[in-house]
């Protein structure tokens, strides 16, 4: 088992990924938007890739996906005076369902947050289903006072 760096070489890995994460959620999609959906995933993670502003990794075993993490990067106003405020939303997070139990998805958030490190992202959001709670509380993640809201337009 390894863990790896996604590159812009695995534009097509990383739609299959979306896609599974998607479909381990319940989402059911008709071929003509999964169509759509995949069309716009290529766009994303290529403009993501040219603008430097994405980072994925994943673990396997030879050709065999096990698990996988994406961040996405930008900026935010600073929070504090002469300080970046480079931030990291991490997403996608999925182990596949064989493989879970055996701390993958540790493996693969651990690289995640070294190389935001060496990103210099200074702070990193995501948002946890209840059964990954747990796990991103001992990774060092902690719950914020905010109620996560979406508007679609």
């Amino acid at each position: 088992m390894k863990i790896r760096k996604l590159s812009i070489n695995d534009i097509e890995l990383l739609v299959k990924l979306r896609i599974d994460f998607l479909c381990d959620e319940g989402v059911e999609l008709p071929k003509q938007e999964l169509d759509d959906i995949i069309q716009k995933c290529r766009d994303y993670f290529c403009h993501a890739y040219e603008t430097d502003s994405f980072v994925a990794f994943v673990a396997e075993d030879g050709d065999e996906l096990m698990s996988c993490a994406f961040m996405s990067t930008g900026y935010r106003p600073p929070r504090k005076a002469f300080a970046p405020y480079s931030v990291g939303t991490v997403y996608n997070v999925l182990t596949y369902k064989k493989y879970r139990k055996r701390g993958l998805a540790t493996k693969v958030l651990n690289a995640l947050m070294d190389e935001a490190k060496l990103m210099g992202i200074h702070t990193v959001d995501l948002w946890a289903t209840k059964d990954g709670e747990k796990l991103y509380e001992n990774l060092g993640f902690w719950s914020i006072n905010v109620t996560p809201m979406r508007k679609e337009l």
